[in-house]
């Protein structure tokens, strides 16, 4: 079976794209089973999602020579300009617990009346080939900031992050529910499906 790596430290990331790919025929493993120093950095220079998810994907593929997927992804709010973006992992210092970013945004937020709190997760997924091969998509989901974070499922922003078609944030939603939805699992649907008009194109890749 073909091996995918994720290119990720992120163990809940890690785990949730295991999770929503799990029933697809190759096998998913991380850096670590891939045999990549989990030490080393991979400077992140890019300006968008698409170029960050993109030099993550080639960098890992060149220590592995295995076909490699890596997201880039945040939350973007309307109401502060789309910050964080693509600094939502590093938002509020590189050591700021999830729980203390959610905070400050919600600070930052302070009397903004709901129908300004719109924002959206957004995340791209590239894809490497050890041939040099490429290719990046893009999914998304929208929804409003809440007044107080709620749930204790997946991680991240989602305690904040309400989507009114469910009147719940995606952390209070069940992994099957969130996934449906989610940035991340609109981005692996087109990954997939821009996988199998390979496939069908060129035979020996996934």
């Amino acid at each position: 079976m073909q091996n995918i790596v994720v290119a990720t430290r992120n163990k809940d990331k890690y785990n949730e794209i295991k999770e929503i790919l799990k029933d697809m025929p190759f096998e998913v493993i991380s850096m670590d089973e891939a045999g990549v120093d989990l030490t080393a950095d991979i400077e992140e220079t890019g300006k968008t999602f698409e170029e960050n998810a993109l030099i993550k994907a080639k960098k890992v593929c060149e220590l592995t020579g295995e076909i490699t997927i890596a997201d880039d992804s945040g939350i973007e709010i309307d109401y502060l300009g789309g910050a964080p973006g693509i600094y939502s992992s590093r938002f509020g210092g590189k050591d700021a617990t999830d729980s203390e970013k959610n905070k400050q945004i919600l600070e930052m937020l302070e009397g903004v009346p709901f129908e300004k709190r719109s924002a959206r997760f957004t995340c791209a997924i590239a894809a490497a080939y050890p041939d040099g091969d490429h290719f990046v998509v893009k999914g998304s989901c929208n929804g409003y900031i809440g007044y107080e974070p709620k749930g204790s499922n997946g991680f991240g922003y989602d305690p904040i992050f309400f989507v009114p078609e469910y009147g719940m944030t995606t952390a209070q939603m069940k992994p099957e529910e969130k996934h449906k939805i989610s940035h991340r699992g609109n981005a692996l649907r087109l990954m997939l499906n821009e996988f199998k008009k390979r496939n069908a194109a060129q035979n020996g890749k996934i």
